[in-house]
């Protein structure tokens, strides 16, 4: 135990092995339940036959990036594919804009190599101080809503779809579906995870899944697994990346996207972490952090090599920290959790229903949701776009929409009501990149 505490640095953190271990175990027990959701999301794009495959990658990316997390960065902060960027892989790379999961996983791919790159060269630390707070605020308060969406649209309480022409379309329920079981049980699963929430218990969307899903195996509205541990075969997304198939659809808007979404939802989470944690120095800076950001960009390059969406550093990472972890052994527990759990009960996940786990997503949406408290709303030139991006990502079913209405719509508010002087010369350039986008989407060039 001698080496882990002074490799970890114990005493100048004040911490010891008993509370590390207990921060690990915490937070693991917080985002657990991404080994059920995110094989869910990714499935609806890869087909259901992937969901097998799907847990095992799920599990040994979080690991891995967990891992690597504790010992290189030697942060309490636990890595996963991310809510959110798997949502956009699933509804918008693949079913909406029709490209084979195999090149959106090389897009993944890409990105990642570009964010090593960035990290390395500290590029990217130039970017994240070119992004107003308004819109980074906003942009993680929009996924949250279209999470929402996604969790109701699993459920059927809603069916929202892209017609060819663009429009989404929405059709509700009617009172009698409303009466099925697993509407009920969806409310019930919600109703708990929000006691359970406003309880301050450890693992409540994990609670909420499985207590449901319990549920719905003795009322007959889902099937009791046939077996609860399996072997684990990561064969259907092991080395799939179709990056010759990336370069003739020519979807570098895609890459753009995934890496701006990826981007904003570290820097928020990390930042936020890292304040919870007490490590932001005097001048709001978060130590290390080239090698936080360099462990998150390796995961995500490793996560597509495996075959997940995105894989970033997690908010419930948060759990851990309160219980105390404040050293890279919380995340060592957390990423073993992963490995040693996660990677063997595929069957038991694919056994948890849509109701199960919809309540998760609407749950987690309600957190990321939170983030509109951060927007100066007396400022119209920094809320007007920021509510523009909180309502083109969900009723778009795009992130990237989302994002470049934000973008351009600031831009241009600042610079015509005569401030563009407290607009950062690269916002102008992201701003023309997202214009360009779309006139390439829109098919003017």
């Amino acid at each position: 135990m001698g080496w882990f505490e002074d490799y970890f640095e114990f005493e100048r953190y004040g911490t010891d092995m008993r509370t590390e271990v207990l921060a690990g175990v915490t937070t693991f027990m917080t985002m657990a339940y991404i080994l059920f959701v995110n094989p869910a999301i990714l499935s609806d794009a890869m087909g259901k036959e992937a969901f097998n495959s799907l847990v095992a990658v799920t599990a040994l990316a979080a690991g891995f990036a967990t891992l690597l997390m504790g010992l290189y960065a030697k942060k309490p902060f636990a890595l996963a594919p991310g809510m959110g960027l798997n949502a956009y892989f699933a509804y918008n790379v693949v079913l909406g804009m029709g490209y084979d999961w195999r090149v959106a996983l090389a897009a993944v791919f890409v990105e990642g190599l570009i964010f090593i790159v960035l990290s390395v060269t500290k590029v990217r630390s130039a970017i994240i101080h070119a992004i107003p707070l308004s819109q980074k605020y906003a942009v993680g308060a929009g996924i949250g809503l279209f999470l929402t969406f996604i969790g109701l649209n699993d459920v059927g309480l809603l069916t929202a779809k892209v017609t060819e022409t663009g429009v989404l379309q929405f059709t509700g329920l009617n009172g009698t579906a409303l009466a099925s079981k697993e509407i009920i049980l969806f409310f019930f699963g919600l109703f708990l995870a929000a006691v359970l929430i406003s309880l301050r218990i450890k693992g409540a969307l994990l609670v909420s899944i499985l207590t449901t899903a319990v549920l719905g195996w003795i009322t007959g509205a889902a099937p009791w697994p046939e077996h609860l541990l399996s072997t684990p075969n990561l064969s259907y997304t092991f080395m799939k990346m179709d990056l010759k198939g990336l370069l003739n659809v020519g979807a570098i808007g895609v890459v753009f996207a995934f890496f701006m979404v990826d981007f904003f939802d570290t820097l928020g989470t990390v930042t936020g972490l890292s304040a919870k944690a007490g490590f932001l120095t005097r001048d709001g800076k978060v130590p290390d952090a080239e090698k936080v950001l360099l462990t998150d960009a390796i995961g995500t390059t490793v996560g597509a090599i495996l075959g997940t969406s995105t894989v970033t550093t997690y908010i419930e990472s948060a759990a851990g920290i309160e219980e105390g972890g404040r050293t890279g052994m919380t995340a060592l527990v957390t990423g073993l959790l992963f490995l040693g759990v996660g990677l063997f009960i595929a069957p038991l996940a694919q056994a948890i229903p849509a109701f199960a786990t919809a309540p998760a997503l609407v749950v987690v949406g309600y957190y990321m949701l939170s983030a509109v408290r951060e927007i100066d709303f007396s400022d119209h030139t920094e809320a007007i776009p920021a509510f523009l991006v909180l309502v083109t990502i969900p009723y778009t079913y795009s992130i990237a929409d989302g994002i470049g209405a934000g973008f351009i719509s600031y831009t241009l508010l600042k610079l015509f009501s005569g401030r563009g002087k407290e607009v950062h010369p690269l916002m102008y350039v992201l701003a023309a990149i997202f214009v360009a986008y779309f006139a390439y989407l829109s098919g003017l060039f």
